[in-house]
């Protein structure tokens, strides 16, 4: 049977929830044991002397964009199936550059708080309180920027289709980026590493 499987009805909706139950325990404990349950190694990233944040997150979304791709070229995937979000332009920007000062403030991110918070760190739970108590205000005011929300709609937008480029070869020419972008990390790394004995 092709992929998607849930969209095929391969498994319902109580098999769905345990797989991204089972799934969840999975990330959080490799979060865990890549440190980033600390706040002092997420926020490294942006003293730059350690870019492991970046590094973990380039690789897992060109990861899963060459799985995508393959799976899709062999014919187990039917990537018309895998949902898309809808590009709106200008929420999406503020929302980028609000979790992004959060991130610097606070020293997590929401999946990382919760990481740190179930290893017993204060500073996780109370960042992950302040996600809640945000949560929560937007959905009471949502009426008031609800249009601001729906602004700037652009519907399912694809990087080949902004470049006008064969999938396979953004594919390739994220994976160059990738391998730039991973050794330019690596010098600036060792370029703003602190001097022996002060880290």
């Amino acid at each position: 049977m092709m992929a998607p499987l849930y969209k095929f009805g391969a498994f319902g909706d109580a098999t769905s929830l345990l797989v991204a139950f089972l799934v969840g325990i999975g990330f959080g404990w490799a979060l865990e044991r890549a440190g980033f349950g600390s706040a002092r190694k997420l926020t490294a990233q942006f003293y730059l002397t350690d870019l492991a944040v970046f590094k973990v997150m380039f690789t897992a979304i060109v990861t899963a964009m060459l799985g995508l791709f393959y799976l899709g070229w062999i014919g187990f995937l039917d990537l018309s199936l895998v949902f898309v979000q809808p590009t709106y332009l200008w929420p999406m920007l503020v929302g980028g550059l609000v979790l992004g000062f959060g991130f610097i403030i606070g020293g997590y991110c929401p999946g990382t708080s919760l990481v740190a918070m179930v290893t017993g760190r204060l500073d996780g739970l109370f960042f992950l309180l302040g996600v809640t108590f945000g949560i929560l205000v937007f959905g009471e005011a949502f009426p008031l920027v609800k249009g601001f929300f729906t602004s700037g709609r652009m519907g399912v937008v694809t990087l080949p289709q902004v470049l006008h480029l064969r999938y396979g070869l953004v594919v390739f020419l994220v994976v160059l980026m990738a391998l730039g972008a991973f050794a330019g990390a690596g010098w600036i790394e060792r370029r703003f590493a602190p001097p022996r004995g002060e880290a």
